[in-house]
């Protein structure tokens, strides 16, 4: 009996992996996410208000839980509507 092939089932060709995006906050050597910088907060969210995910803003993990956590609590004061206006 042969044994079964495994190969191309479950894995991506290298050929087709486009590079990662780097993480913003990497970049600009940011520890903390202000919940209060409303402008930056905006960034993350889409226009029904929800948060991105970090396959599209490019976020590694560790500031995406951080991000997540601060538009969160900003939405907690009012500073970023849970969901637009026209939405309601």
């Amino acid at each position: 009996m042969k044994a079964k092939s495994s190969k191309g089932k479950g894995k991506k060709d290298k050929k087709n992996l486009k590079p990662r995006k780097p993480c913003k906050f990497c970049k600009e050597g940011i520890d903390y996410v202000d919940y209060k910088d409303e402008r930056r907060l905006r960034r993350f969210m889409t226009d029904r208000g929800k948060i991105t995910p970090r396959r599209i803003t490019g976020t590694c993990a560790r500031h995406q839980r951080v991000l997540a956590a601060a538009i969160k609590r900003s939405r907690v004061i009012a500073l970023v509507p849970f969901v637009k206006e026209y939405y309601r």
